[in-house]
């Protein structure tokens, strides 16, 4: 049976292909890190005490994305470029979700709009990201290479969901509720259509990388086509609803300490 286990084993012990798994981790963590810092340095007046949140979240993304690089350095590779069909967060922005990069490279302020925008695409990316890593964390916790990573991104990603939870809660009480709902709506049912052609673009590649056959590429996409199916239908509902979290303040506290040699 080919299980998540086996799968993301043959992934991590092929070079060619843990380097193209930590190149695009490293691209897209590094990507965040950068919309974070930018919307933390144009987030409005009226929302000032929450730059210190963002601009932790965007510090860890960017802790993330060297990770990442570091694991490649322990076993001597380098980084590839990210082929374009497997760029999740730029794809998200073409798309239309969270804010466009232009308007984040500018110097005008955010509005409070923005804001729950922000929140809103952030919501629905940690949660993909917090059960990505739950499921790595389940299986690889005690790999000697990873376990370390895993468990610090995977306790980080449960913040960031935390803290968008409590945040999109503390709006919907000043009265944006219809708004925040609407937005986190948009933003699943596209995250999910993303999410599933980015996960195709990844199969392919790691699937030429690693020699699969036809009948086994065939059945991880359909595999990845019916996990698309459930979602939208079903599953995008777990993206939308909003509940007091039990790690408060998940982001007003010192930073977890850097990655480094265990």
């Amino acid at each position: 049976m080919l299980s998540a286990r086996i799968l993301f084993q043959e992934i991590l012990d092929d070079d060619e292909s843990f380097r193209l798994f930590c190149s695009i981790a490293a691209g897209g963590e590094s990507q965040g890190g950068w919309e974070n810092g930018r919307i933390a340095a144009l987030v409005p007046e009226s929302q000032r005490a929450l730059a210190p949140k963002i601009a932790r979240h965007g510090a860890d993304e960017d802790k993330h994305g060297r990770i990442f690089s570091a694991l490649l350095r322990k076993r001597g590779l380098r980084p590839v470029e990210v082929p374009h069909e497997t760029d999740y967060t730029m794809l998200l922005e073409k798309h239309g979700i969270g804010l466009a990069h232009e308007q984040l490279r500018g110097e005008e302020r955010l509005s409070e709009r923005d804001i729950i925008t922000y929140l809103a695409h952030s919501r629905v990316t940690e949660q993909r990201a917090s059960e990505q890593m739950a499921l790595l964390r389940k299986h690889f916790a005690d790999h000697p290479d990873l376990g370390r990573a895993v468990k610090m991104i995977s306790d980080d990603e449960d913040n960031h969901l935390a803290y968008c939870h409590e945040e999109l809660l503390r709006f919907a009480r000043a009265g944006h509720g219809r708004t925040i709902q609407r937005i986190l709506r948009e933003c699943a049912l596209a995250e999910i259509r993303v999410y599933r052609d980015v996960s195709l673009a990844v199969m392919d590649h790691m699937g030429r990388i690693l020699g699969w056959s036809r009948a086994r590429a065939a059945v991880l996409a359909a595999g990845i086509h019916g996990v698309y199916a459930y979602e939208r239908f079903v599953g995008w509902r777990r993206m939308v609803s909003l509940e007091q979290p039990e790690r408060r303040d998940a982001l007003g506290g010192p930073a977890a300490p850097e990655f480094g040699p265990a």
